[in-house]
């Protein structure tokens, strides 16, 4: 899947030319169409003269990018690129993936969120709203694409750590889909990015000139749950076996739709797995650094929302898989919410709350529960900046002799504290991750180099894996062994610089290697719907789509893959 469809033959009457050519963004080759190609399609007098190589358009296009006065015109930029020309997008982007990421997703996607309707240029994904019940799968028919492989949809309520933003969470799924093929090589051909837009509660949304989506108070209980049976039915009908990912609902949505769906569907909530597997897989690293033991370590969890309940969940499988039991493993991970720390004499926890609700007295905040409970990592998922105080980052440096601090939460400005601030305070001692990144650390004459805990390092291999087994189903199997592949991939010398994830410039790699992983566990529990096999990985990499322009006129031109 390296090309476009077989559609795109020039032989084929239907093949555009001309403007309408230009005009496609998965067909536009821009100034790289040959002096063959403008003659045969119609393109002679619509380009400037000279052919251009690819090489000088990416530099051309680097060149631009960088003269933009700030990230959301970068964001701008780019998405303006991904609409003309999608095979130079997902080239730019793959080859400057540690520079743009951080562009096309966090932390400068909540940014784009937040202006949708100010930066608005282009429908890139669906709107399916709550005025489309009883005619979802008419709405979803209307995509252009025949076969859709992977959906990522949100319905805007919980977008990074901004809260609600309605119909302008777009962005999400728009720039998840993306990562899919920059990252993972998953055809961007297959994918479709949609939102649910159900309402919002965000005031300053609805009372926005701006805002393009239903001005209304969200849609609650049974209205809710139909319309997203619908949309999943519908899905499941056009595009069978499809997979979808759901991405940015609320807690009292996101728990109870992934049980409701994933023995049904396949189905999987990044927020809830994804962010679990990368977490286990720095921590994994994180006792190969130190040569410690994850059977030994204690786990303080600040937010105990569906991130946090997510990552204690596949602790706590890994755990019961190196022989500790059930009540044990769920007994080393503990949580703090916005009322304190989460024990079992509490009469205000929510249902996914209480498998870690433990006996034992109370604490009313972080540094407390950090100095009753001594635990060896502390994981910040709360969405709430500077709580990892200098209070509580030497209370665990005194602690520990490399205590783990993750703070995970996005986008940066959310973050419970700084890398900076994680070094400084425990005199360099820390294993130390973040959500979004951040800089090099100079310590005296040390160079510290922050690790990012990027849900990008998982999802899509997870999901390449997925989609080219054709698997029924996704378990929490499939995400333990993309954590164990992901850790197993950082080297010793990697390591031993402090960090604890490959650099991101690998990512093609570690995904190809995670969806190896991920689909020997689909053929080997019988979870796909095609036969297995002999060489697994060799079959996943025969999957990846590579942004290369195909020639149109020539030897090669009819050389197209489905």
């Amino acid at each position: 899947m390296t090309t476009p469809p077989s559609s795109a033959r020039t032989h084929n009457p239907d093949f555009p030319r001309g403007a309408d050519l230009l005009h496609d963004p998965r067909l536009n080759k821009g100034s790289a169409f040959t002096e063959a190609e403008r003659d045969a399609l119609g393109l002679r007098g619509l380009l400037p003269p000279r052919p251009a190589t690819v090489e000088e358009q990416i530099a051309r296009v680097m060149e631009n990018c960088r003269a933009k006065p700030d990230d959301l015109e970068r964001y701008i930029f780019l998405a303006s690129l991904h609409e003309r020309n999608e095979t130079l997008f997902f080239r730019v982007v793959l080859d400057h993936i540690e520079e743009l990421m951080p562009i096309i997703y966090t932390p400068t996607v909540g940014r784009a969120c937040q202006d949708y309707g100010q930066i608005f240029r282009r429908a890139r994904g669906m709107f399916v709203t709550a005025d489309d019940r009883g005619r979802v799968k008419s709405v979803l028919s209307n995509w252009p694409t025949a076969n859709v492989r992977a959906i990522v949809v949100t319905d805007g309520e919980r977008i990074l750590g901004l809260g609600d933003l309605g119909a302008n969470g777009m962005g999400i799924p728009v720039g998840k889909l993306e990562l899919y093929a920059a990252c993972a090589g998953v055809h961007p051909a297959l994918t479709l990015p949609v939102t649910l837009d159900v309402g919002t509660e965000n005031a300053s949304l609805l009372d926005s000139p701006r805002y393009l989506g239903l001005r209304r108070r969200r849609l609650r209980g049974s209205d809710y749950d139909a319309l997203v049976e619908e949309f999943v039915v519908a899905a499941n009908a056009l595009w069978p076996g499809v997979l979808i990912q759901f991405e940015d609902f609320g807690n009292q949505n996101a728990f109870r739709l992934l049980a409701r769906y994933r023995g049904r569907v396949c189905t999987f909530n990044d927020d809830i797995q994804g962010t679990a597997a990368v977490t286990l897989a720095g921590l994994l690293s994180a006792m190969r650094a130190t040569g410690g033991d994850l059977k030994d370590q204690r786990f303080l969890f600040l937010g105990a929302g569906e991130a946090g309940i997510g990552i204690a969940d596949l602790i706590v499988s890994a755990l019961v898989d190196l022989g500790v039991p059930p009540d044990d493993a769920r007994l080393a991970c503990w949580f703090v919410d916005s009322r304190g720390l989460v024990v079992r004499s509490r009469t205000d926890l929510a249902e996914h709350k209480k498998a870690y609700a433990h006996d034992a007295p109370g604490a009313t905040g972080l540094l407390d529960a950090v100095l009753s409970r001594k635990p060896t990592a502390l994981i910040g998922v709360s969405g709430q900046p500077a709580t990892f105080t200098r209070e509580v980052l030497e209370a665990m440096a005194a602690l520990n002799r490399n205590p783990i601090i993750f703070a995970l939460s996005n986008p940066t400005a959310n973050s419970e504290c700084t890398a900076e601030e994680a070094y400084v305070h425990t005199r360099g001692s820390a294993l130390f991750a973040s959500g979004s990144p951040f800089p090099v650390v100079s310590l005296g004459d040390r160079k510290l180099v922050p690790g990012q805990a990027n849900n990008a390092y998982v999802f899509p291999g997870v999901a390449l894996g997925v989609v080219a087994s054709r698997a029924s189903r996704v378990t929490d199997e499939m995400f333990s062994a993309a954590a164990r592949t992901l850790a197993e991939l950082v080297t010793p010398e990697e390591l031993a610089n402090g960090l604890l994830f490959p650099p991101l410039t690998s990512i093609r790699d570690v995904s190809l290697k995670i969806a190896t992983a991920v689909a020997r566990v689909v053929f080997e529990k019988g979870l796909a719907e095609i036969a297995a096999p002999q060489d697994v990985e060799a079959f996943i990499r025969d999957h990846v789509y590579e942004p290369v322009y195909t020639n149109y006129v020539g030897p090669l031109a009819g050389a197209l893959d489905d």
